[in-house]
């Protein structure tokens, strides 16, 4: 290989490192999302202050002024009234800690950006694709707030649509990130007509998506702390009172029972997908190792939730089954990848 090629080459692993490593920041935020999320912590911080909240309370004073703006709110009159101030630290810092990692992360993206653009190391042809990323990021930070703001005035919590929102764009930007990074330096030509497996890939990745903010939904209404039998849901295989309310539509996401149904429902939809898929390129040498992965991790993903059911949502658990679904989703991408690029 010319000299020029071999530095190229180095550029772009240089760069496609780069990706990878916001990508697994990405994947550790939702993790910690996840406790912000199960250890009722996401309103601790009533205020958004990109530049000044960078630093968390630094003295006696400023800790007590915190906690009485955190007093103000519904959430500590109605679920925390009588809390210490050390118990209120203890949700403080699951919430800075998940702020400190969203700022992180928009550093550890525009900076490594800036120099690699600099120094002519991305294609001309991914920087659109690399600044959209970063545009992303930026509304992910917006769309944050705005689920937190839910929570501040009328309710003791924040809404479930806007958290399934927030955990949607949190998980097309890591798959973004992926399909990126393994993008850089591939070959450019496309097959005229997609074939069935990656068809069936694209599909999945879809179903995974769904998946995740039928979650949201579910972790947002609480609705997996109740219901804590399978495979029967209230002592049935379809159970009374899936359209209780009225309009219908309204128990999509509002109705607990019907939610925590449609997410069940949908995690059977996506193993037979999953193994399908897998049984149907079982003849592909190229696609049956990255399809048997990917049904191999839906099953056991799906185990994992059957599990923190049943357990009635421990944080541990409720943290693996969330940091599980990130990575069922990264297999799917990558997979998806591989077969777009139609080699090795």
């Amino acid at each position: 290989m010319p000299a020029a090629q071999e530095g190229q080459a180095a550029r772009l692993a240089s760069v496609r490192a780069w990706l990878l490593a916001v990508a697994a920041l990405v994947f550790l935020m939702v993790s910690v999302g996840g406790a912000t999320r199960l250890t009722g912590s996401g309103l601790s911080i009533t205020e958004w202050q990109p530049i000044v909240g960078t630093l968390p309370p630094m003295s006696e004073a400023a800790w007590q002024e915190a906690f009485a703006k955190y007093k103000r709110i519904p959430q500590y009159e109605h679920v925390n009234r009588g809390m210490s101030l050390e118990g209120f630290k203890f949700i403080y810092w699951w919430e800075w800690a998940h702020r400190f990692l969203g700022r992180l992360i928009g550093a550890a993206f525009l900076l490594p950006f800036l120099y690699f653009l600099a120094a002519g190391a991305i294609p001309r042809a991914e920087v659109p694709r690399l600044a959209g990323l970063f545009a992303l990021g930026a509304l992910q930070g917006l769309a944050g707030w705005y689920m937190v703001a839910s929570g501040l005035a009328d309710r003791i919590d924040v809404s479930q649509y806007r958290l399934a929102l927030h955990l949607g764009l949190a998980m097309v930007i890591l798959g973004a990130l992926i399909w990126v990074a393994l993008s850089l330096g591939g070959r450019r030509e496309r097959a005229a007509r997609p074939t069935a497996a990656t068809l069936a890939a694209a599909g999945i990745v879809g179903l995974v998506l769904a998946q995740i903010v039928l979650g949201a939904l579910v972790a947002g209404l609480r609705a997996g702390a109740s219901y804590n039998t399978w495979p029967l849901l209230d002592g049935r295989l379809l159970p009374d009172g899936l359209l209780a309310m009225s309009p219908w539509y309204a128990n999509l996401g509002e109705n607990a029972l019907t939610v925590q149904f449609n997410h069940r429902m949908a995690a059977y939809i996506l193993v037979a997908a999953a193994a399908w898929h897998a049984w149907a390129t079982r003849g592909d040498a190229h696609a049956r190792r990255g399809a048997a992965l990917l049904a191999a991790a839906v099953l056991a993903q799906a185990a994992l939730g059957v599990w923190t059911l049943l357990a009635q949502v421990p944080l541990a658990l409720g943290l693996a089954h969330q940091a599980g679904a990130a990575a069922v989703l990264a297999i799917a991408v990558w997979h998806l990848h591989r077969l777009r690029r139609g080699g090795p």
